[in-house]
């Protein structure tokens, strides 16, 4: 079925790279993707694999001299990011792009209450006041299932558990209603039923608000529960993409498979071993040539320790870089 919902984000050739003592890294490596509006697209891959990067980057939030963004546009609202005066950008974030970080443990400011954390993007952004900015606040927090949620906007961040201050950041994230929300691992070190809960909440807010939003995981489950589409990265480069169901159903990159074969199924009863991907990633300092993932692979060719396969069209929106022509087998 062909997307007909508008392009609100178009990310083109984006490239990030950090200078260390070991030479120039490339985290991110000609990344290109898109997201429409109303849709929620996952963005998965190993620890190390540039996902985050790519977020930071979204919001021009590398930090220099260190981090670099080398090239590439990320396109937002008919504008590039990476070429806007800072003070503009300084107006975009917590506005029309909100962003939850996988660390609400050190992302709350420990010295302020949670409800002048909650309401600061409107009194910032919006110029209310404070008092009006702190009911406001007490309300998201009513949305997010806070309990007792009048009180609590006088409460610190260490008098909320881990799945409180979780919530917290959502709501600091919907505040004003952006038009795009990144959630970088949004449930890192919580529970499974409060992953669940912090999920479900996260999904209907945004549908809700018609908010797009950028899903960063490596928990395969997340992704098919949640996600309309997806990005697979491996070593700072886009591997495969399309829509979340094929993905699932007709994995066509060999990283990729083997992802979808590493973990357990519900349907499967214990039947079939799980299967790792066997190897390391690479160093991004010393990248071999040729497919990044060729060492690692069991359909590898020579061609692929010459040749960086491009990502071509496999279907319609379905893409992949590898020259291999296989198939998930049935």
């Amino acid at each position: 079925m062909a997307r007909t919902a508008t392009k609100l984000l178009e990310v083109d050739g984006l490239a990030v790279r950090f200078h260390t003592d070991r030479g120039v890294v490339p985290a991110v490596d000609g990344v290109s993707f898109d997201v429409a509006e109303g849709e929620t697209l996952a963005i998965v891959g190993e620890s190390g694999s540039g996902k985050s990067v790519t977020a930071m980057s979204i919001l021009r939030l590398i930090q220099r001299p260190a981090g670099e963004i080398a090239g590439g546009r990320v396109m937002f609202e008919g504008r590039d990011l990476l070429q806007l005066p800072e003070r503009q950008m300084q107006e975009i974030r917590g506005d029309r792009i909100a962003m939850i970080s996988q660390e609400p443990m050190s992302s709350l400011n420990p010295a302020l209450t949670i409800g002048l954390q909650v309401g600061e993007p409107l009194n910032r952004h919006r110029g209310m006041p404070w008092p009006d900015a702190l009911q406001v606040a007490g309300t998201m927090l009513r949305k997010v299932h806070i309990p007792g949620a009048a009180s609590r906007v006088r409460a610190y961040p260490h008098e909320f558990s881990g799945g409180m201050r979780q919530r917290a950041m959502i709501a600091m994230a919907l505040t004003c209603t952006p038009r795009l929300i990144i959630a970088d691992e949004p449930t890192t070190a919580l529970d499974v039923t409060v992953q669940a809960q912090i999920l479900e909440l996260l999904k209907q807010l945004t549908r809700e608000a018609g908010s797009a939003m950028i899903l960063i995981t490596h928990d395969l489950g997340v992704v098919a529960r949640y996600a309309d589409r997806v990005c697979v990265m491996y070593a700072g480069r886009v591997v495969e993409s399309g829509p979340a169901l094929e993905i699932y159903e007709d994995p066509r990159h060999p990283y990729t498979m083997g992802l979808m074969a590493s973990v357990p199924r519900l349907d499967d009863a214990g039947r079939q071993r799980l299967v790792p991907i066997e190897g390391q990633p690479p160093d991004l300092a010393n990248m071999p040539p040729g497919c990044a993932f060729a060492p690692r692979c069991r359909f590898v060719t020579d061609r692929c320790r010459q040749e960086r396969p491009a990502l071509l069209s496999v279907g319609d929106q379905h893409m992949k870089a590898c020259f291999a022509d296989v198939a998930q087998p049935t």
